[in-house]
């Protein structure tokens, strides 16, 4: 979309939500072992990572591991407002500079009915999402409103990321 010339390398680090760190915490230290594990294994370039959470209530729904799951997250995000937060990191191999930071935006869903419910983790989209829905998707359909960056909700803060490039 940017015009970026980048390359994907998945990191190999265990994604496991650390319950004596905040959320905040939780995903500037995820993003950051991503960026340090691909770093270690290139020569040149900038690698950046991102770890996606959403927060409801104080509690953090990762990704479902079924629809079931799903289902349940979904009707507790149902008609409330919470949190999709994101931490970057960034680190430039040859200098082995590190940049980090966390966006949060808020997000409304409107009150969900069974049918919408049943209709969008039918689709499948529902369970390699943080939180069980993606805005870029059929997900669009649950939200009534947002505060703050979309593409935050996305995964990848685009406005954050440019200015932590900017600056290294």
């Amino acid at each position: 979309m940017l015009g970026w010339k980048f390359h994907i390398i998945p990191s190999r680090i265990e994604e496991k939500i650390n319950p004596s760190l905040s959320p905040i915490e939780n995903v500037k230290k995820l993003s950051l072992q991503k960026a340090l594990d691909v770093s270690s294994r290139v020569s040149v370039g900038v690698v950046i990572a991102a770890d996606t959470i959403v927060v409801s209530n104080r509690k953090v729904l990762g990704k479902p591991k079924n629809r079931k799951i799903a289902l349940e997250m979904l009707k507790k995000l149902s008609g409330k407002e919470h949190q999709v937060i994101t931490g970057l990191a960034v680190v430039d191999v040859k200098t082995k500079k590190v940049l980090q930071k966390a966006v949060i935006t808020k997000v409304k869903f409107q009150k969900l009915n069974k049918d919408l419910i049943e209709k969008y983790i039918a689709s499948g989209e529902s369970l390699d999402k943080a939180g069980a829905y993606g805005i870029q998707g059929g997900g669009a359909l649950l939200i009534e409103s947002i505060k703050g960056d979309y593409f935050n909700v996305v995964g990848l803060p685009l406005n954050a990321l440019n200015n932590l490039l900017e600056k290294l």
